[in-house]
């Protein structure tokens, strides 16, 4: 168990689902600010996807587990991701591991199709939510903050 948490990454694994892309890069931002973590490797899948469509962010977080007599620092993975990309992954993850399919490459094609749709998707619904951000501001109100994953 010991040579399990210190020395593989993805023993621990964390997914956070945000309505926003801008939440995303919040949450990172704060797990970099975070003194007690340490970022070991991170992955921007939606500035750079996978070839196949694939966007989230991956971070591999060295985090203090807190026992009972002592704190050990232990390998995190964590994939923060919207709730469109998450939807997605889930289904092309279902989908890909169907045996049998005919027409295998253009099932992929539109896989890839449906991912880029759903980042464009995603990009207005974060200008949709920054306009309505910018008109609460303009009126006085509060708005909403990045707590909403």
């Amino acid at each position: 168990m010991d040579s399990a948490l210190k020395e593989i990454y993805d023993a621990a694994g964390i997914r956070v689902i945000c309505p926003f892309l801008d939440d995303i890069y919040w949450i990172v931002n704060m797990l970099k600010n975070q003194q007690d973590i340490k970022v070991i490797k991170e992955k921007d899948y939606i500035r750079n996807p996978k070839p196949n469509g694939y966007r989230s962010y991956h971070m591999i977080l060295q985090v203090p587990l807190h026992l009972e007599n002592r704190i050990e620092m232990v390998y995190c993975e964590i994939q923060i991701r919207t709730i469109a990309m998450d939807c997605w992954a889930s289904l092309e993850h279902q989908l890909k591991y169907k045996k049998n399919i005919p027409n295998e490459k253009m099932i992929a094609e539109e896989l890839k199709r449906c991912a880029d749709e759903i980042a464009s998707t995603d990009l207005n619904l974060q200008t949709i939510s920054d306009m309505i951000k910018e008109i609460q501001h303009e009126n006085g109100e509060d708005t909403y903050e990045n707590l909403t994953c």
